[in-house]
């Protein structure tokens, strides 16, 4: 059997999509490819088990959308998958019929946050055959796959599909596949290289993505209120540090890797991260390699930073979410301001450069409350306790908790139904006393902190090398860019 790994090109005036690997969706004005590591798996999972492996995204290789459809009928594959998320899940409905068209003997699988939330939906707008729930899609299409060649006679928890007219499933999927069995990544199947260079987490290139947890650790109370990857993990399982630690090793020596990325919603803290970091030391990677991954403020020490640091860590992303405690109480985030300004400073101390990342146009936010989280993100960049940082608004994704709220309190502003204006580029919440264009323009006024007096002078003051000017500029072309992104949406 022939399995295709699809994105197909999701062409539009608001820019370049960014769907897989992204818990958010949206469009960038600076085209950025990140690497999808949950598909990757499964194309890997595939080839191993003897079946031929296509992998297609037209997104990353930037294809006409004709030329990807009249590629597919080429290629003939007996089973496509295809990630979608909120914002285009109507639109990849519409390419499933265009696909039909042309390849009507293939079977359509849905995977991602948006069907696992809403499996029937899909299943009665769209002619999919099949939808994957949960974030363990890897294991289950190799299940799929399997099933329908023959080799199994039982489909795993977790699994729509049609009988006849019908739609069935086989229950709530479960997450109880072990991430030491999944194989190393075959990078040159899943085509790396188209990964591999613009990503504004890679300081240095060639870059790489891991993915050592699925997906986050903080999972009290169901975890982050916002986040709709609870809907994918709502429980956290990691493999073990030295089977990340082989596959960097992997990554430096085969494909001469010079920055990894691990993308686990949150990386794993204590014992399995001070043993990693022993690893990264003892192996010699830390001289080879920088290592970025997620963090959350209150997790480590200043020990923990320091060695993390001396094993070759770079940029720790944090969520700080609000400059209001009542809003990080309403989310569930389980952090303080107060924590957040004394935290952030450490890892600073210690060598490492903080990424933060704030959320404006919050239903009980006044403009007010937005204006002190940008007062804050100001500080924290000014006093040079964080390096770079990421302002989005408030986009509540079916299956979060937030979206159950917004729905039955009424916060939404529009047709929580019209999925396409989830993409990011206005808010979909009602706020107390903010129009959709003030909280588009505190966006806006965030990512300007980045050309202050103070940040700027910073950053001269940081620069060691020429590798630390081209980041630099690197920097600046992206803040223009999303700079640019706000003034369109204006």
């Amino acid at each position: 059997m022939k399995v295709s790994i699809s994105y197909p090109p999701l062409p539009s005036t608001k820019g370049v999509p960014l769907l897989g690997q992204n818990r958010q969706f949206q469009y960038f004005h600076s085209p950025t490819y990140i690497f999808p590591v949950v598909p990757a798996y499964a194309a890997t999972l595939l080839g191993d088990a003897g079946y031929e492996v296509i992998w297609d995204d037209g997104i990353a290789e930037e294809k006409v959308y004709g030329q990807w459809l009249s590629d597919l009928e080429k290629r003939e594959p007996d089973v496509i998958m295809i990630e979608t998320k909120t914002p285009v899940v109507k639109r990849h409905w519409s390419i499933i019929d265009d696909v039909k068209q042309v390849v009507p003997d293939s079977k359509v699988v849905l995977v991602g946050d948006h069907v696992t939330a809403l499996p029937q939906e899909s299943m009665e707008n769209s002619q999919a055959d099949f939808v994957l729930t949960g974030g363990d899609y890897d294991f289950l299409l190799l299940n799929l796959v399997n099933f329908l060649d023959g080799k199994t006679g039982k489909l795993e928890s977790g699994i729509w599909y049609r009988e006849n007219k019908n739609v069935r499933n086989t229950g709530q999927f479960k997450l109880n596949h072990s991430l030491d069995d999944l194989p190393h990544i075959d990078r040159d199947l899943t085509k790396w290289r188209l990964y591999s260079e613009r990503n504004g987490n890679f300081k240095v290139t060639p870059g790489a993505y891991t993915m050592a947890g699925r997906d986050c650790w903080w999972r009290k109370d169901g975890g982050c209120t916002f986040c709709s990857w609870p809907t994918l993990y709502p429980v956290f399982r990691a493999m073990k540090p030295e089977r990340l630690a082989d596959e960097v090793g992997l990554l430096i020596e085969k494909y001469k890797v010079k920055t990894v990325f691990d993308d686990t919603g949150c990386f794993p803290a204590g014992e399995w991260l001070r043993k990693f970091a022993r690893l990264m030391i003892e192996r010699g990677c830390n001289d080879k390699v920088e290592f970025s991954c997620n963090m959350r403020f209150g997790a480590l020490t200043r020990d923990d930073y320091r060695l993390m640091k001396k094993a070759g860590f770079r940029m720790l992303l944090f969520g700080v979410e609000s400059g209001r405690q009542a809003t990080l109480d309403m989310l569930n985030k389980g952090t303080t301001v107060e924590g957040i300004v004394n935290e952030c400073r450490v890892p600073r101390e210690e060598g490492l450069e903080p990424h933060i990342t704030i959320m404006v146009g919050y239903p009980w936010e006044t403009r007010e409350d937005a204006l002190s989280t940008l007062n804050l993100a100001k500080m924290l960049m000014e006093k040079g306790w964080a390096t770079t940082l990421q302002s989005t608004i408030v986009i509540p994704y079916p299956g979060s908790k937030l979206y159950a709220e917004a729905l039955e309190k009424g916060w939404f502003r529009i047709d929580p139904k019209d999925y396409e204006r989830f993409d990011m580029k206005a808010p979909v919440l009602t706020t107390p006393d903010m129009t959709p264009e003030e909280v588009m323009n505190i966006c806006d006024e965030i990512y300007k902190v980045f050309l202050s007096p103070k940040f700027m002078l910073k950053q001269l003051v940081r620069i060691r090398s020429l590798r630390d000017v081209k980041y630099s500029v690197k920097g600046v072309v992206k803040v223009l860019g999303h700079v640019k992104d706000f003034a369109k949406n204006k």
